[in-house]
């Protein structure tokens, strides 16, 4: 495995795999790796795949008062395991590659930026869009793999590309969870001890919904619901709501594709979760 941190060799040992007929297969990642982001990259191998990570924590994604200064990075114990996993090439700019001086540029999706993370984080996609825009330019992917438990911003993503004629496949894959049913995430680190036997209540009020949901239950009564045992578990919560899948707009009939989405805070740790409401039971 191979680790760069400037565009030119990067691009080399790309143009390299091409003149071996293999597609690359792009994962990108802000590191503090975890089986989520293996699970990204064994998706990635299929044969003949020239497989890239990114590890870029992404200033321009986090907001005013956000965890920028303290989201972990533990670099060569991501490295380790990139390599353990399979990755081919690992893709490590510095902030000053990605937003050299008299960088101004920057990317806005409309539609499914605007409500729930984006209306609770202003300019958070914005951020996403622009370094996934970089990305897709500097690593010219055949595939991009991202995880589902960021649902909003694999919608923002597959509208990105559609929009601007971006010649990548983006493929979701399934929300990795531990054996309690909380979702993977980096930021499960600044959980202590007691919040981390709390954080279980997000996933099981979810779940609780979707089968009341689907079950027959008016969508806001279940909603309230789930709201107020996240409350009384100890969260602060940002919203839970039941969305179209695909356009992410609320209030959607029965007959569409449904989809759950919940954040809510422990403590000073902000933790995000979806799920799909059935058709039956």
């Amino acid at each position: 495995m191979e680790v760069f941190r400037e565009l030119a060799g990067l691009r080399a040992a790309l143009a390299a795999a091409a003149g071996e007929g293999r597609e690359v297969a792009l994962v990108p990642t802000m590191g503090a790796l975890h089986a989520g982001h293996i699970a990204l990259i064994e998706a990635a191998r299929r044969p003949g795949a020239c497989v890239v990570a990114s590890i870029f924590v992404n200033p321009r994604q986090f907001g005013a008062g956000e965890d920028l200064s303290r989201y972990p990075r533990k670099e060569l114990s991501d490295i380790a395991m990139l390599n353990e996993a399979g990755c081919d090439l690992v893709w490590l700019p510095p902030v000053e590659a990605m937003y050299p001086a008299g960088f101004a540029t920057s990317i806005a999706v409309g539609g499914v930026s605007e409500g729930l993370d984006g209306a609770a984080r202003p300019g958070h996609f914005d951020g996403v869009a622009t370094v996934v825009a970089k990305l897709f330019n500097q690593v010219q992917p055949a595939r991009a793999y991202f995880g589902e438990k960021d649902f909003q911003q694999l919608a923002v993503i597959r509208r990105l590309v559609a929009d601007l004629d971006f010649a990548v496949e983006i493929v979701g894959v399934p929300t990795q969870r531990d054996d309690d049913g909380l979702a993977l995430s980096s930021r499960n680190v600044y959980l202590d001890e007691e919040q981390r036997a709390k954080a279980v209540a997000l996933p099981r009020a979810l779940g609780q919904a979707a089968r009341a949901i689907a079950g027959g239950t008016a969508p806001d009564a279940a909603l309230a619901e789930a709201r107020a045992t996240l409350t009384a578990a100890g969260f602060d919560v940002d919203y839970v709501e039941l969305v179209d899948a695909g356009s992410l707009l609320p209030d959607p009939p029965a007959d569409r594709r449904r989809q759950l989405l919940a954040a809510a805070r422990l403590g000073s740790t902000r933790l995000i979760d979806n799920l799909a409401v059935s058709p039956t039971i």
